[in-house]
């Protein structure tokens, strides 16, 4: 199953053109919050990695909506990994 997640930093951001183009690349389920990029706390985040099975692939519209950092986001892709799913960038 492909699986999106999507994110804004604030309040004030929409998310529509991130989840139009999740569904647009066949996101059967799409995980979205409203949360910092710095903030360690994503429970939206940590729903999709918890759900993820073998097969599955998490697209994200580009890179800095999982990850402000190289490191995070090497350590992220590395959890869902290891969970036998893959990750694609639509942006990237």
């Amino acid at each position: 199953m492909i699986l999106g997640y999507a994110r804004v930093s604030t309040e004030d951001q929409r998310l529509d053109a991130q989840l139009a183009a999740l569904e647009t690349a066949g996101a059967g389920r799409v995980f979205a919050e409203k949360v910092s990029g710095t903030r360690t706390a994503r429970p939206e985040l940590e729903r999709l990695i918890d759900q993820l099975r073998p097969g599955d692939v998490v697209v994200v519209t580009k890179y800095d909506r999982l990850s402000r950092s190289l490191q995070a986001l090497l350590g992220i892709v590395a959890r869902i990994q290891a969970a036998g799913a893959a990750f694609r960038s639509l942006a990237e």
